[in-house]
């Protein structure tokens, strides 16, 4: 089973910087396999707790190394909740790679553990009778110390739902759980990679040396 490494968050740099550089991506180190993947950014700026600048991924199988490049620029870029990451924000970034595994078909919308599952939920929404949909990958909930309801409301408010939530309408849902392999790395650690490896020292346009 393909799990989450470090060169593959070394691509996911690799594809951001070459964007900003206009230049051609460096070819990815790591194995061809086909899983659901995620690419989430966050930003730390003097100590402070990092904050999400952008997250994208998708749930259906895809090859990783295209899958990688192309979220790795969509989540950094055309995330709708955050403006684009810019140049100048790179040696403040983290980035974690997610690869997902083991879909099931949870019994109910609490049958799922907190720092185990991620969650896709689907339901039609009574007021006006649309599919909705929403997911959380595994860390969220215990990143934001939710209880399983509270994941489970915010995901339907996550999913566009804007009306009245009751014991009803969560036992109407259909949840499938989820596991993941992630790594996570920061830019410095990227940028010692780069020297150590390559033998070069970080370049990018419109970012300070």
């Amino acid at each position: 089973m393909v799990t989450a490494n470090r060169e593959m968050a070394v691509y996911c740099f690799d594809t951001l910087v070459a964007h900003y550089n206009s230049e051609q991506v460096p070819s990815p180190v790591f194995e061809e396999g086909h899983h659901p993947l995620f690419v989430t950014w966050k930003k730390a700026v003097n100590g402070a707790e990092p904050h999400l600048r952008g997250c994208i991924g998708t749930l259906e199988a895809h090859c990783i190394v295209d899958g990688f490049r192309d979220y790795a620029l969509t989540s950094a870029l055309r995330d709708h909740r955050f403006p684009p990451i810019q140049p100048k924000e790179l040696p403040y970034l983290e980035c974690t790679v997610s690869i997902l595994t083991n879909y099931e078909s949870a019994f109910h919308y609490l049958d799922w553990e907190i720092g185990k599952h991620g969650l896709i939920i689907e339901f039609v929404d009574p007021d006006c009778n649309m599919e909705c949909s929403a997911t959380y990958l595994p860390e969220v909930p215990a990143q934001e110390g939710w209880t399983k309801t509270e994941t489970i409301d915010s995901l339907m408010r996550k999913a566009g739902y804007d009306g009245a939530i009751n014991e009803s309408l969560r036992m109407r849902l259909h949840v499938t759980r989820y596991q993941s392999t992630l790594y996570t790395m920061h830019y410095r650690d990227y940028a010692t990679y780069v020297e150590m490896t390559r033998g070069t020292s970080l370049s990018i346009n419109g970012a300070k040396p």
